[in-house]
């Protein structure tokens, strides 16, 4: 859950936004159109640490490499299917 506010309503509402974006992002629109987001460090210092997450194939236990090979794409997503077509490695 996010609350979306204009750039103007941003600036009056600065003191008050900066505080709702301790406990849920803020989206801060132009024009209608989703510019920018106001989240906490907290918030965005655990999602750089995401990224950085690194797994090698090593890593995984047999069970886990057979939990993966038997894994099933939900039929709601199984459009992404084209996107590979002619992917080669």
């Amino acid at each position: 859950m996010h609350m979306k506010v204009s750039t103007a309503d941003f600036i009056k509402n600065y003191g008050t936004l900066a505080d709702k974006a301790l406990t849920e992002p803020v989206v801060i629109t132009k024009n209608g159109r989703d510019r920018l987001v106001m989240l906490s460090a907290e918030e965005y210092a655990r999602l750089k640490r995401r990224d950085r997450r690194v797994v090698r194939l090593e890593d995984f236990t047999d069970a886990e490499m057979a939990r993966i090979a038997q894994a099933e794409v939900p039929a709601e997503e199984a459009h992404l299917d084209a996107e590979l077509k002619d992917w080669k490695p």
